[in-house]
């Protein structure tokens, strides 16, 4: 068995891509479950954000392209379009590249925490239907701890970024003042929840929250000092938004173009700044066509994020010190499971042969045999059983593989160098 990633990210596929390849919160039991059922995989999580999706499993090294054919069924993709954007990660390079993401080193930001908690969220998903085992069990509390180690050795977390952070940054730049700008929050997830908190300390004079859950909005409105409304309020609350960011993981558009230009014809050419920090979308992009609207997607981000993400260099490579060694240390677990697997089959077997032998002496005890000669038979064939197949194979072997074997059978047995 092998531990396989494969997956893709912002580093590579357009959020287009990004979008049509993902798994909603909503989808992930039943996916997991489906992908857990496919012949040979014993193991499967599935971590999917506005930034990646990647499927884990643990599976037969040749069930790769399984796993790639059923990722295309299940998001109903033409053949090859993953393989555009596609990342593959096998054994230690999936091992280095989880922590990597658990860390935030992987992240658009450079040690954003969103991702951990994110991570745990997938682990608590495929623990509920049973689709992970031992291995990627551990990986995960490997991966959690990890990432706290980054975090309290290295200075990768110190500095307020985040992809929130970086969209206030943005509204910044639009607005010099915010104090008289009404922002309207789309979604009550943890990326509005950082979205909001940096609004506050920015001083944005409102704040609204729209969630479909209006019990969800109400909370995060009091912790921000804000008005909740619901999803269908929405239109009544667009033409008195200065700044609208929107985060939720619905898989349709949630401010449609027509409805934006309605609210825009008695804002009388106030402009408006949206984000749309969603995958899939929130925004109909169709939007940014209409005048006094400023609209940007999570990919218009990264020029705000590369200014914040020098901050974090020095503080980054030391935290892939930090990630090689523990990585090394899951690998030399992972090693240890199969070598303790092959241990136990090994110890089997000379029982088993030890049985037989042992069998045979009772009977020849029970003919009237002497002890003496019973025990030399004992010793003679239980020596010949146990040594009998290392034997074979090293004699049947060409002379590279002999090398090989006869060096491994003497730090085995703890012969002597020749």
């Amino acid at each position: 068995m092998a531990l396989v990633t494969l997956g893709l990210s912002h580093h590579r596929a357009p959020v287009e891509a990004r979008d049509r390849l993902s798994f909603t919160h909503a989808d992930l039991p039943s996916a997991l479950t489906r992908l857990r059922a496919l012949p040979g995989v014993d193991e499967a999580a599935i971590l999917s954000t506005c930034n990646r999706t990647e499927i884990m499993a643990v599976a037969p090294p040749d069930h790769e392209t399984r796993l790639l054919e059923w990722w295309r069924r299940e998001r109903a993709v033409p053949e090859g379009y993953i393989e555009r954007y596609l990342y593959t990660h096998r054994d230690l390079g999936s091992v280095t590249h989880s922590l990597r993401v658990a860390a935030g080193l992987d992240s658009l930001i450079v040690g954003e925490p969103q991702i951990l908690g994110q991570m745990k969220q997938s682990y608590s998903v495929a623990s509920e239907v049973r689709a992970v085992g031992p291995v990627l069990t551990r990986l995960f509390q490997h991966a959690f701890a990890v990432a706290k180690l980054v975090r309290s050795q290295t200075q990768v977390g110190a500095h307020p970024v985040s992809v929130a952070y970086a969209a206030v940054q943005m509204a910044r730049r639009i607005f010099s003042d915010l104090h008289q700008q009404t922002a309207l929050l789309i979604g009550a997830g943890e990326t509005m929840q950082l979205v909001g908190r940096h609004l506050r300390q920015h001083g944005v004079g409102r704040i609204v929250v729209a969630n479909r859950s209006l019990e969800r909005a109400e909370k995060l409105a009091r912790e921000l000092h804000g008005y909740a409304i619901s999803l269908s309020d929405l239109p009544a609350y667009l033409a008195d938004a200065d700044l609208v960011v929107s985060s939720t993981a619905a898989r349709g558009l949630i401010i449609e173009r027509s409805t934006m230009q309605r609210a825009l014809q008695s804002r009388r050419r106030k402009p408006v700044f949206m984000i749309d920090l969603a995958v899939p979308r929130d925004i109909d992009p169709r939007i940014a066509e209409l005048e006094d609207i400023y609209l940007y997607s999570i990919d218009d981000l990264r020029d705000v994020i590369t200014q914040n993400m020098k901050l974090r260099e020095e503080a980054a490579r030391q935290a892939e010190v930090l990630v090689r060694t523990q990585a090394e240390e899951f690998a030399r677990w992972l090693e240890s499971r199969d070598a303790g697997a092959t241990i136990q089959a090994i110890r089997a077997r000379a029982r088993a042969s030890r049985d037989e032998v042992l069998e045979k002496a009772r009977r020849r005890l029970a003919a009237g045999e002497p002890p003496e000669a019973v025990l030399a038979f004992v010793a003679d064939t239980l020596s010949n059983k146990i040594l009998h197949a290392p034997s074979r194979v090293l004699r049947r072997a060409d002379a590279v593989e002999q090398a090989m074997l006869l060096n491994a059978a003497r730090r085995l047995f703890e012969l002597p160098e020749e």
